[in-house]
């Protein structure tokens, strides 16, 4: 008989889901560098991918209101990092446990540097799990988000898409070889990178230029520049 884990994201479907995940995004996780990563998980303990192009990593978890790991702090303030702190931002489905995901997607744009590279994970809300993922997070805070949504929102505020794709089996109890992209699978991968802030020139300001006292100017000499 079926019982509901203490942790769903231990639970061996979710495992496997992802490890689908995982899977499908190496690639593109292989590509990026920088100084600082940040994982936000929805799983104790998550481990960041390993990127040898990338120079350390933070991570943090979600428990029940409070995020903890690398440091402790509360879900319903803003992440206490600075502004373009991170050069990848991994939200493994992180947006399904906290408590205001508009709030938190908002946050991870604002620390994430021009150029980097925003990864969001989870479960699709419309697929075979959504019954499943609800009946065993029963009296949890879990909500679903659609991956439609977010990259609109994604693109609103100035963001790529590069990878928008469903993941996985299209039932949770599936068994047999690991699948990747999958039209019908129960789990999404949505990779978006931060735009570089646009370079505003400087005005040059023209130079006065002192006219000889035979009033005749160089060649080339802007006579507008004389004046």
């Amino acid at each position: 008989m079926l019982q509901r884990d203490h942790d769903i994201y231990a639970s061996a479907p979710l495992r496997r889901l992802l490890d689908d995940q995982m899977r499908v995004m190496a690639t593109d996780l292989q590509r990026c560098f920088g100084s600082h990563g940040l994982l936000l998980g929805a799983a104790v303990g998550d481990t960041p991918p390993a990127l040898p192009l990338l120079g350390c990593w933070t991570r943090l978890w979600v428990d029940n209101s409070r995020y903890r790991g690398d440091l402790h702090a509360a879900t319903d303030e803003p992440l206490p990092f600075v502004d373009d702190a991170f050069d990848l931002v991994l939200l493994r489905h992180a947006l399904e446990v906290v408590p205001a995901a508009p709030a938190l997607l908002a946050e991870a744009m604002r620390v994430l540097a021009p150029g980097g590279v925003l990864v969001v994970t989870g479960v699709h809300p419309l697929s075979g799990w959504a019954p499943w993922f609800y009946w065993r997070a029963r009296g949890k805070r879990q909500a679903m988000q659609v991956p439609l949504w977010l990259s609109h929102s994604l693109q609103q505020a100035g963001l790529e898409i590069e990878r928008a794709q469903r993941v996985g089996c299209a039932w949770p109890m599936a068994t047999g070889a690991p699948i990747g992209v999958n039209a019908w699978g129960g789990g999404y991968v949505l990779i978006a990178r931060k735009r570089h802030r646009m370079v505003t020139p400087l005005r040059i300001k023209p130079v006065p230029v002192r006219v000889p006292a035979s009033g005749r100017l160089s060649p080339g000499t802007r006579r507008s520049s004389a004046l």
